[in-house]
């Protein structure tokens, strides 16, 4: 039965970053952009979602839908390919029970354990990433400063700890990588003269320049940070972990906090209050990732990120099944109750 023609909607779309998490937001994307009605005005992204942003947007000016598609695989193929003869890799008992865990690599173990002496500055000298030369061939930054998507890139500034958005045409490869840049791991990335860590400890993603810079007044989260654990940690692993999640969610949860206070006090018929009046947000998230153990989030197994990326369409098709027809209409995440809960 053939589909019902649709208006064309603006969307906007916030990206979180999460390591090899983000092949989930890959899957969201693939599904998104095949829905012909809808029509991306602004991303914001942060880590992986930035650099899933910038991909995306760069397969969409030179091919459309299918440039997309083919542009955020390839990204995420040569990230698996670069990391084949890692030493970083499951453990045989792992592999034969499924388990999608570095928890007991010893090589996994001993790196993290050298992290807590030694400064990225000690182990990596040259300062050399591997995502670099695979975002300089994927990425057509030219084609991003030009693109129509407007995109909104976070790095967290480490001299002030603010964050700091660049947008289309200040995005380069070293942008996407402070936006990536966990300070235990790389070293920090110099930038016209200022030096940049992940942008996840200042806004995970940021959504303000969304509301003031974009035309569409629905916005789509695309989360694979765990907001809520039952659970309280004990072991160390999982104590850091947590630690991190709560880090890297509370930039996003502040301004979610102000999104719904200004949702009861803007003005819905004057300049900036109309615009935070009028937005919808809408949230597309699993718990099959936040299942997940943190030390995954380094696994770059290709059957591992294409079992991410099918749960990210499975997610995104099950959001628009039950909320196409919402959008444009009302938001579907309900602010006011998942603050309440916190």
């Amino acid at each position: 039965m053939p589909k019902t023609r649709r208006n064309p909607l603006l969307v906007d779309l916030a990206l979180q970053g999460g390591g090899a998490h983000g092949a989930f937001t890959w899957g969201v994307l693939d599904r998104l952009v095949e829905e012909s009605w809808l029509t991306f005005d602004g991303i914001s992204g942060t880590s992986a979602g930035a650099m899933n942003a910038a991909v995306m947007a760069s397969g969409h000016a030179h091919g459309g839908v299918e440039g997309a598609k083919a542009a955020l695989e390839d990204f995420w193929k040569r990230v698996s390919d670069s990391a084949q003869f890692s030493p970083i890799r499951r453990g045989p008992l792992e592999m034969l029970t499924g388990q999608w865990t570095l928890d007991y690599s010893p090589m996994y173990l001993a790196a993290e354990m050298a992290s807590r002496i030694f400064s990225p500055y000690d182990l990596n000298p040259s300062g050399s990433h591997p995502l670099s030369p695979i975002l300089a061939e994927v990425v057509d930054f030219e084609a991003l400063a030009a693109s129509p998507i407007r995109l909104f890139i976070t790095a967290t500034n480490v001299r002030t700890g603010a964050g700091h958005v660049f947008r289309n045409a200040d995005i380069t490869p070293d942008v996407l990588l402070a936006s990536g840049c966990l300070p235990t791991m790389f070293q920090a990335v110099e930038i016209d003269g200022e030096f940049y860590w992940d942008g996840g400890y200042s806004g995970n993603p940021t959504i303000t320049p969304l509301v003031r810079e974009c035309r569409s007044h629905d916005t789509i989260l695309v989360q694979i940070n765990p907001i809520v654990r039952h659970d309280v940690p004990r072991s160390a692993r999982d104590i850091i972990s947590r630690l991190n999640e709560v880090s890297f969610n509370a930039p996003l949860l502040k301004e979610l906090r102000m999104i719904a206070l200004l949702h009861k006090v803007a003005d819905p018929g004057r300049g900036e209050g109309a615009q935070w009046a009028g937005m919808r947000i809408h949230r597309i998230a699993t718990d099959r990732v936040t299942e997940l153990g943190s030390s995954s989030k380094s696994i770059t197994e290709w059957r591992f990120l294409c079992g991410l990326r099918d749960e990210g369409r499975r997610s995104a098709e099950s959001f628009l099944d039950a909320h196409s027809g919402d959008l444009g209409k009302r938001s579907t995440l309900d602010l006011d109750a998942m603050l309440e809960t916190l």
